[in-house]
């Protein structure tokens, strides 16, 4: 039910993860969208090779970078609120708590466990474009992989009331990640319930990382 959207997902870890590993200045301007998910990709790739014995040993320790390191850069409430679309208004706010709650822990364990496909993809960023009176904006980037045709993303950020800015959707090749989900959230709502639905994302937030292995061994 979820491996579609797992997916679709791994573009954006490709994003935070293969690009300059050498990056000297980690600190991340929030209140500039392109320096932003560049310094966020610099900031997880370093701390990914950093990490690297405690992942070996345990590939859960994924969910810890990606809490740490991804997660305050993803505007989860946001997000949460879009997926449930219609059916926002027809839940109490202790439900739409919950729900923001599983569904971030949820993205938390997706996010992790599309870590483990990480291989050596190079990212092109586009040039970004004035967005001083811009609510929301796009930032273009291309997966360059050899023998492959490059994939097109942008990833969707938008501007929050102290002008910073936090990203809330992915776009791959077309296909809004966001949108896909509310489509298949709506529908789980409509037949089992907003309760039933928070359960089965705190179910898959448990789940545990696994390392696949990579093709040909």
């Amino acid at each position: 039910m979820f491996k579609r959207f797992s997916r679709l997902l791994l573009p954006l870890v490709w994003i935070f993860t293969v690009t300059n590993a050498l990056a000297a200045d980690t600190t991340i301007n929030t209140m500039d969208p392109y320096a932003m998910v560049k310094s966020v990709a610099n900031k997880t790739f370093d701390r990914f090779h950093q990490d690297k014995a405690v992942i070996d040993a345990d590939a859960d320790h994924l969910k810890v970078i990606v809490r740490e390191e991804l997660m305050p850069y993803i505007d989860t409430k946001y997000a949460s609120y879009k997926v449930l679309g219609q059916y926002l208004k027809e839940t109490t706010e202790d439900q739409r708590n919950h729900f923001v709650t599983a569904f971030e822990g949820y993205l938390v364990s997706t996010y992790a466990q599309a870590f483990t496909e990480y291989t050596d993809q190079k990212i092109e960023f586009l040039p970004g474009s004035d967005y001083s009176n811009e609510k929301m904006v796009d930032v273009n980037v291309q997966i360059i992989e050899a023998g492959r045709p490059p994939i097109k993303l942008l990833f969707k950020v938008r501007r929050l009331k102290d002008d910073s800015w936090k990203a809330f959707d992915l776009v791959a090749e077309g296909v809004s990640l966001l949108s896909s989900k509310q489509s298949e959230i709506s529908n789980l709502i409509r037949q089992q319930g907003i309760d039933s639905v928070i359960k089965m994302l705190e179910d898959r937030t448990k789940d545990k990382v696994t390392k696949q292995p990579k093709a040909g061994k």
